[in-house]
């Protein structure tokens, strides 16, 4: 039970600095200022945990810094350009690393960016639009991680235990816990839909409250998925967090683990709906 206070207690101090980093935007940059930096150290440490040489660690650090200013300022040609220039370097220095294994490094890098870079910098798109969504994006996944781990520890001290999802990639996550944790983040939604200003709905009429249960149950599902596919991450290299970033959440890519995917699917959302 200690392991769950210390949780809540830091993943409510994370929320915290991240919904006031959103209060003051965009009078003060510090939300952008923020993502870009955690984004930065994010890369630092999936490329840490693979044991890539420094010259791809801080190439993929800089490359995430240039992707997150790019959507920041907005994605334009220039921009881009800069951020393909930056990536185009670090794929062609391979020619004079004498690296054992280039290919490799190839994969790694642009993994990282991916997995990693690209929805840090998504963040700064979807703040740009409309702040109130990274705002509710943030509640809604802390909602569901604390209903997913409170409601998964209740159910396995039952005389049977509770039922098991993916025990080859996350033996402790479970689907009593799941379906606990959306149960929290429609709760969440529905509490949002009513304490959010009206710009920040997303549906007008009479459908407020179960636009934003829908939309809330679409991050957790993008969440949950996220943090199973860092689980499986750390499970084929061998380790157990992904280091010690915040007690009790391990490192930046296990707090973050969640909203990197949920970000990126709501981004890819938002981008479908435009253009319908």
């Amino acid at each position: 039970m200690s392991n769950l206070i210390q949780r809540s207690v830091f993943g409510a101090l994370y929320v915290a600095v991240v919904l006031a980093s959103l209060w003051v935007y965009p009078s003060m940059p510090f939300f952008p200022i923020l993502a870009a930096l955690v984004g930065m150290l994010a890369v630092r440490e999936f490329h840490v945990l693979l044991g890539d040489s420094r010259w791809l660690r801080y190439g993929g650090m800089a490359a995430s810094v240039v992707l997150s200013y790019a959507f920041y300022a907005g994605v334009t040609e220039m921009s881009m350009a800069v951020y393909g220039l930056v990536v185009l370097v670090l794929l062609v220095s391979e020619l004079f690393l004498q690296a054992e294994d280039p290919i490799r490094n190839w994969g790694r890098l642009l993994t990282g960016q991916v997995m990693v870079a690209l929805p840090f910098a998504m963040m700064q798109d979807l703040t740009a639009g409309n702040k109130w969504l990274m705002m509710a994006i943030s509640l809604i996944m802390w909602a569901n991680d604390t209903g997913a781990y409170c409601v998964g520890c209740l159910t396995a001290q039952l005389p049977k235990g509770n039922h098991k999802m993916f025990v080859r990639v996350s033996p402790k996550k479970s689907w009593e816990g799941l379906f606990g944790g959306f149960v929290f983040a429609g709760l969440a939604g529905w509490l949002l839909s009513i304490w959010l200003p009206r710009e920040a709905t997303l549906i007008g009429g009479d459908y407020v409250g179960l636009a934003w249960v829908c939309f809330a149950l679409v991050i957790a599902v993008a969440g949950t998925l996220g943090d199973l596919v860092e689980s499986l991450f750390k499970r084929t290299i061998g380790v157990k967090d992904s280091g010690k970033f915040l007690p009790g959440h391990g490192g930046v890519l296990d707090r973050f683990d969640s909203i990197l995917l949920a970000t990126a699917m709501v981004w890819l959302l938002l981008m479908i709906l435009s253009m319908l």
